[in-house]
């Protein structure tokens, strides 16, 4: 539908020959997302995009640039400097608490690992730094790692947590106060539970935040003492009694495995797998719907919309929007549930198998119907936003960011724009 757009729709990437991928007609009926704008400011891959408000947002990428957006005229509005290496995470820290007045920062880290905000910056390569906007140095921690930050949390307690290769190091931000005006950043503990490098890190709630692995490791953490609250190693329900090197044996790649995001509501947890999407219901105690083959490649960030809808982005450069519906007579395709025995449920015993199996067959399955794909981008998609009155805004390894807007919405502003023109200037009475 907006191939023309852009010169071209995307080349199929990976194994979508091995594995059917859901297609879509030109006419997306379902799909609001019909117009876009190209924002161009970075020069090389835009990896990461943080929400600022209801209408900004930052981008950062390899370039080592923080770009400042509005999501509403798609207009430029500020540009940060302060890398000298690619960014590799970025995040908002709304609140830091300083002299008792709390304020919002964007913290970003590099390959010269820089965490930036609008007040006070952090950096870290080998070690971690603060700043504050005039560039002057208000303290530094010793030698961390060679490793690159993967991704930042803010957690409780003007805390922040950073995934480096398979590690979790929790640093707390010790901020000025009446006895003292000086900052510190304090490495206050490191958690090794992970046996390969984490990708994913998110948090669940004010109790808990969770780590994802390449080898489709999953834990959850307590987000006040650290410790390891669930984990599970087998999301792809390999056989319980092996081990990991041969559970993941078993897979024809580790990206088949790779745990790269995953977001919840109050009904369902979503989970990005390999190059599939799937849907647990917390009511239902099961797996009620996926798409193994969602998209051509990995799957790299996973979002919900309203309307029971969920967006994806992947490698293979698309975007696309799902919608889960009820799947009425027709039995439930068999789904693995191996990491939702974290919450306690998934396997049961032999005792229990025919009552919960009876129960299962009774119960009313869903799917994923694919409702949209975007498609402007003509390489990896690495992350999305969402902005409830303003669209979808995309950013990718072919140095662009695109804002999605709802045609029909779009449409009728600039008509209401255009009457209150024709108002203004007395030509809405002579047209009358």
């Amino acid at each position: 539908m907006l191939r023309w757009l852009i010169g071209g729709g995307r080349e199929p990437q990976g194994l979508a020959e091995k594995s059917p991928l859901q297609t879509i007609g030109e006419e997306q009926t379902q799909n609001p997302y019909t117009e876009l704008l190209v924002l161009k400011a970075h020069h090389d891959i835009v990896r990461f995009l943080v929400q600022l408000d209801e209408y900004r947002f930052a981008s950062a990428g390899d370039d080592g640039i923080v770009v400042v957006w509005n999501a509403q005229t798609g207009e430029k509005l500020l540009e940060l400097n302060g890398h000298t290496q690619k960014i590799t995470a970025i995040i908002t820290f709304p609140s830091l608490e300083v002299c008792e007045e709390k304020t919002q920062l964007i913290l970003t880290a590099s390959a010269d690992r820089t965490v930036i905000r609008l007040d006070i910056w952090l950096s870290g390569g080998n070690d971690l730094c603060v700043w504050n906007r005039k560039l002057d140095l208000l303290c530094k921690t010793s030698h961390l790692s060679d490793t690159g930050i993967s991704a930042l949390i803010e957690i409780p307690k003007n805390c922040v947590v950073a995934a480096v290769g398979k590690e979790l190091i929790i640093f707390r931000l010790v901020t000025p106060t009446g006895e003292s005006l000086e900052w510190d950043i304090l490495e206050i503990k490191r958690l090794l539970d992970h046996q390969d490098n984490i990708l994913s890190l998110v948090n669940v709630n004010d109790l808990s935040f969770v780590t994802g692995s390449h080898v489709g490791e999953m834990i959850i953490w307590n987000i006040l003492d650290w410790t390891v609250q669930a984990r599970e190693c087998n999301f792809w329900d390999p056989s319980p009694q092996l081990d990991t090197q041969q559970e993941i044996k078993l897979c024809q790649k580790p990206n088949d495995i790779s745990i790269h995001h995953f977001t919840w509501d109050e009904e369902n947890v979503f989970a990005a797998v390999g190059r599939g999407l799937y849907v647990y219901n917390l009511q239902m105690k099961r797996v009620i719907a996926c798409q193994k083959t969602a998209h051509d490649s990995s799957v790299l960030h996973i979002a919900k919309l309203p309307n029971r809808q969920l967006i994806s982005c992947s490698e293979d450069g698309s975007v696309r929007i799902w919608e889960l519906r009820e799947k009425q007579q027709l039995a439930a395709e068999p789904v693995p549930t191996g990491f939702f025995n974290m919450w306690g449920f998934g396997r049961v015993n032999k005792q229990a198998s025919q009552p919960v199996k009876k129960q299962q067959e009774n119960a009313t399955p869903c799917s994923l119907e694919l409702i949209g794909d975007l498609i402007g981008h003509s390489s990896s998609v690495e992350m999305f936003l969402y902005f409830e009155d303003h669209g979808v805004v995309t950013c990718s390894a072919d140095h662009l960011i695109i804002l999605w807007k709802n045609g029909e919405r779009e449409s009728g502003l600039r008509s209401l724009k255009l009457f209150q023109k024709l108002e203004e200037n007395g030509d809405l009475h002579l047209a009358v």
